[in-house]
């Protein structure tokens, strides 16, 4: 007669295994598995030692929602989302904008550091070639430090934010300044000129930009996109919405009237939270235990 108790652990084993599998197949790409193998199996020197914040960041469940709310908080400056709109793709191929996004990260933050470098090179070669008008007749190009410097600190921000409030390992006050500092590294060899290097100066640097924020009918769109009609099979559906509600309770109270969405109050201040902990933990459950940086 089988153990029942077995029987349940197998049966866990299994869940977790295929889970893990569609997971990083939906965020990693075809490629996944290669790059994978290259990142984290070449010899070499990298840019960031294993004890660095940045590893611990980058490697949690919590950047889950940390990419919903980078990408709503970008959304708010008119020229970075025309530039997004027209050349991003992110409709047409959102998982392959997504894969592509992922890759980076994981290259840069845990790839040698002439894997790194490679990967920044050919980001700034297609940044190059993207130019074009808004529709308030501005002219934008993607290589213009000043944006470039718009879309790092919404990022940092964000993934730093949604950390501290959703991740395994929050950092202390010295180690959060470490993980900006860290990723002022990467931004300069994108063609950031100074990029903030504290958490003091990550929130200069976005109060002098939120006179440049506002929705567009653009940004509205994106947001309805990323959270009402995501490129989803129905059974994956409600943990996504779980993430976004943890990713727009993050957000300032300004961006999300700005966005059109609605500010949380009472119990439903709570549950956003609650459900968004949860999604990530299930989605930490699901990745390899102890081997954050699949």
């Amino acid at each position: 007669m089988s153990d029942p108790a077995a029987t349940r652990a197998t049966a866990a084993r299994s869940l977790r295994a295929r889970a893990g599998a569609w997971l990083f197949a939906r965020v990693a790409g075809p490629e996944g598995p290669a790059n994978r193998a290259r990142i984290h199996g070449e010899p070499g020197p990298r840019w960031f030692g294993a004890d660095r914040p940045i590893r611990r960041v980058h490697g949690d469940a919590a950047m889950f929602v940390g990419g919903v709310r980078a990408l709503l908080l970008q959304s708010l400056h008119p020229l970075a989302m025309a530039a997004v709109a027209a050349h991003s793709g992110y409709r047409g191929d959102p998982w392959g904008r997504l894969q592509r996004t992922s890759t980076f990260l994981a290259v840069t933050t845990y790839g040698t550091g002439a894997d790194a470098s490679n990967a920044v090179e050919r980001v700034r070669r297609v940044h190059a070639t993207v130019r074009g008008t808004a529709p308030d007749g501005r002219p934008y190009r993607a290589d213009d430090p000043h944006l470039l410097c718009w879309v790092h600190v919404a990022e940092v921000e964000s993934f730093l934010w949604c950390h501290q409030r959703y991740g395994a390992r929050p950092l202390d006050r010295s180690e959060c300044d470490a993980y900006v500092a860290d990723t002022a590294r990467i931004a300069r060899a994108l063609g950031v000129p100074e990029p903030p290097r504290s958490t003091a100066e990550l929130r200069e640097r976005l109060a002098v930009y939120r006179p440049e924020l506002r929705a567009t009918r653009q940004a509205r769109e994106t947001a309805r996109f990323l959270l009402r009609h995501p490129p989803l099979p129905p059974l994956a559906r409600p943990a996504y919405a779980a993430l976004s509600a943890g990713a727009v309770q993050g957000l300032p109270p300004w961006a999300r009237r700005e966005l059109g969405l609605a500010d949380p109050s009472g119990p439903g201040s709570l549950v956003g939270p609650l459900v968004a902990d949860a999604a990530v933990r299930g989605i930490r459950w699901a990745m390899a235990p102890g081997a954050p940086e699949r």
